[in-house]
């Protein structure tokens, strides 16, 4: 239970920084109860519909090198301003790529700063 609370405030606390760096995303309010919302939908975008769009979409990642999750994350963040029109706003779908970008490197960083990745680094004498 701690470890989603803890994603739904990494993902709202991501939003609300791209929300402030990028002028093609607008938040209406700009409240701890706003982005903890669009957090909330956000992390079940990307629980139910991710794991679907990607199997869909597994021979353009193979195809890309990987590159393709960049558009499916842009994706999901446009799926989540069109399920909260009255709070997320995003301009065209080049801004929903780029909040995507940002809001992986963020989660990616928030991972490693609070000890949250599995990653076991080894010596090998």
């Amino acid at each position: 239970m701690a470890y989603v609370l803890l994603r739904l405030l990494v993902n709202a606390l991501a939003i609300g920084i791209v929300a402030r760096l990028l002028p093609g995303f607008h938040v209406t309010n700009n409240d701890l109860g706003t982005f903890i919302l669009i957090g909330i939908v956000f992390g079940i975008v990307n629980a139910l519909i991710k794991p679907i769009i990607a199997l869909l979409t597994c021979s353009l990642v193979v195809f890309t090198l990987g590159l393709f999750v960049l558009v499916i994350n842009g994706l999901m963040l446009w799926i989540t301003a069109a399920l909260l029109p009255e709070l997320l706003q995003i301009d065209n779908f080049w801004w929903a790529i780029l909040g995507g970008i940002i809001v992986s490197v963020i989660n990616m960083v928030m991972e490693i700063a609070l000890g949250q990745n599995n990653i076991e680094v080894r010596r090998i004498e």
